[in-house]
């Protein structure tokens, strides 16, 4: 391996420690003892998501960066690490041919945004966003898990 790419692995693996911690913090915020968003907070969840994966699609680097929490972005680097991560690691949040939201649920300044993406070949792949509000009020992606789901949606 470049010590490039060997720093770029170390971020990576940094940035998804980062992750998994963010979501161990949210388990006790399950559905069964999630408090009540506001339909705002609800709609201000999926439009950080949305607009993340939409800068994604056009291949917006720093409009994609601007939408990870301070963690990720101390972990990551740079925007155009993230865009390298992603487009390496995360085909399917790269680029989804097609995108369901879930509810989302949390409580306090924490949030869990479901969302179903298929891939180009018809896979599906459901992604476990973790979001947190910012000091601004404003909302951001502090991790994303995604899972191979070994069938094809119907």
């Amino acid at each position: 391996m470049k010590p490039h790419s060997n720093w770029l692995f170390v971020r990576l693996a940094r940035w998804l420690a980062t992750a998994a911690w963010a979501l161990a913090l949210l388990a006790p915020v399950a559905p069964a003892h999630a408090g009540p968003f506001t339909v705002a907070d609800e709609k201000s969840v999926r439009a950080v998501v949305e607009g993340q994966l939409g800068a994604f699609a056009r291949d917006d680097a720093s409009k994609a960066f601007s939408h990870a929490a301070p963690n990720v972005r101390e972990a990551v680097g740079t925007a155009a690490n993230f865009m390298a991560m992603v487009r390496n690691s995360y085909p399917a949040v790269y680029r989804p041919a097609s995108v369901g939201f879930l509810k989302p649920e949390g409580r306090n300044d924490q949030v869990i945004q479901r969302v179903q993406m298929t891939d180009a070949s018809g896979d599906s792949w459901p992604a476990i966003y973790s979001l947190e509000r910012q000091k601004n009020k404003s909302w951001r992606i502090t991790g994303c898990v995604v899972v191979e789901n070994k069938g094809r949606m119907a």
